[in-house]
This record gives structure tokens, sequence and C-alpha cells, in this order.
């Protein structure tokens, strides 16, 4: 499946301003959106990138529930503390400092990894049965290292990670939906997809890699601008084969 032609199920309209329609919750003593039934068995968790909870994230996962008739999660794994949005790129060393010192601690990358078990665990004890992952940026690499070995997601998603490791793609256990924008070397994604297809080509079938060449970094989650036109296709584009991917990866 390294390229979806047909939709299993069709997203609606994404709308350039968007009021969220979920609620908040608790998920593994972290607070957490949630939109979609109470009692679903099949569950989504969404992870945010770098700068939190943001109303097109929480569009797309509004989307993902209503089209799957399906529960999303987006833990607070940040704890209420993303980095600011308008602080970024860091405008001075001492910003630059500061967000060195934020990724090694409060966005540790294993440590949040290490978060997403705690909250499938919690999830399967309130009766979901399947679980799936996606993540934006930041939350793309926390989610690839959740998808090792032993991991509770049936599947994963990575949208524009900020570092591409070819070698990562050795570690996943479950099939993959890869994402990544211009900003990513192309060279180093296409790298990533030919090892996975080499070290675990039973994961082949339900796995997904598209290369958004025109797009920037952000573009799908809270650096989107969906007025402009390409981002808006753009958007619209992956979230559909997010959709398509669960849908398969749940069958």
């Amino acid at each position: 499946m390294s390229q979806i032609n047909k939709a299993c199920c069709s997203i609606p309209p994404v709308k350039t301003d968007y009021q969220p329609q979920g609620r908040m919750e608790k998920c593994a003593d972290m607070d957490a959106y949630v939109i979609g039934p109470a009692d679903s068995k099949t569950v989504l968790v969404c992870v945010y990138d770098m700068f939190g909870f943001w109303d097109t994230t929480k569009q797309c996962a509004d989307l993902l529930s209503e089209v799957m008739k399906v529960k999303v999660v987006m833990p607070d794994l940040l704890r209420g503390n993303p980095w600011p949005i308008d602080h970024f790129p860091p405008r001075n060393d001492e910003e630059g400092k500061k967000l060195s010192e934020w990724f090694s601690s409060i966005a540790s990358m294993p440590e949040r990894s290490k978060d997403l078990k705690n909250v499938a665990a919690d999830l399967k004890e309130k009766g979901a049965e399947k679980l799936g992952l996606y993540g934006f940026c930041w939350g793309g690499s926390v989610a690839s290292l959740a998808g090792k070995a032993g991991t509770p997601y049936l599947g994963v998603s990575i949208i524009h990670p900020p570092i591409v490791a070819p070698e990562d793609s050795k570690e996943l256990s479950v099939p993959v939906a890869f994402f990544p924008s211009k900003d990513e070397p192309r060279d180093e994604c296409d790298k990533y997809w030919d090892t996975l297809k080499s070290s675990h080509p039973e994961l082949i079938e339900k796995s997904v890699y598209h290369y958004y060449g025109d797009m920037f970094h952000g573009f799908a989650s809270a650096r989107a601008n969906l007025k402009d036109k390409a981002n808006y296709d753009a958007a619209v584009d992956v979230y559909q084969r997010l959709a398509n991917f669960f849908c398969y990866v749940f069958k």
C-alpha cells in the first residue's frame, strides 16, 4: 500500500476557521482532548506538535473521529508547557539555550514515548481493544519511538517529523504511514522507506509513504495556514491518507 488510490472513508470538508467539537478529559493522569464515542472499542491517539493543543490539530482529530466512528484522544504530553509558537525558531542565543533545555526535559522524546504506553494501558483498562497512533512534527518522532517492538499500537503515522533517520525504520514493529514535507531531505526519506521495505517486508502491505515536496514542515498542524489554497489542499490530502491508513490497519 505504498500509495492509496481510493478512499475507504472520505473525510468531511476541512474548514479554514474551525471551532473544535471535543471535550477535555483525564487520560493516564494527563489532561486530554477527546472526541468521539465514549464506549468506542477503537481509539486513535494523537501526539500534537511542540506547540501543544491547536485548533488545526484538533480539527484533524475531529475529522478522523467522525469519518471512522472512533474515539480520538490527544493527551497533553507536555503537561501545559508547550513551546511558544512565536519563539520558534529561537530569536537569540538565550532562547536557543532554553529550547535545547526544553527538548531534554519537558519534551524529551524517549520520556514522552514512555507516556504513550501509560496512555495505551489506561485506554485498554477503559475498554479499548484496538489502538492506533499518529503524531505531527515533534509528536511524529515521539510516535515513531512508541512503534518499536512490544508496542500496544496496531499502526503509527509520522507526519512531517523534525528529523529523519533511515535506520529508525528498522525499529518499527507495526505498519507506518510516513508523510514528510520538503523540509525533510528527500533522499533521507526515501532511504527510510527503503530500509523499512528491506528490514520489514511484512509491514509494507499496510504501510504508506507520501512525500509532500511542495509543503513546508508543519503544514498539517499548528503552523498550517488553511486559508492558503496549496496548504489547504495538502492538509486535506494528508488527513484523508491518515483516515485510509487507519481504516486499513484496523480491518
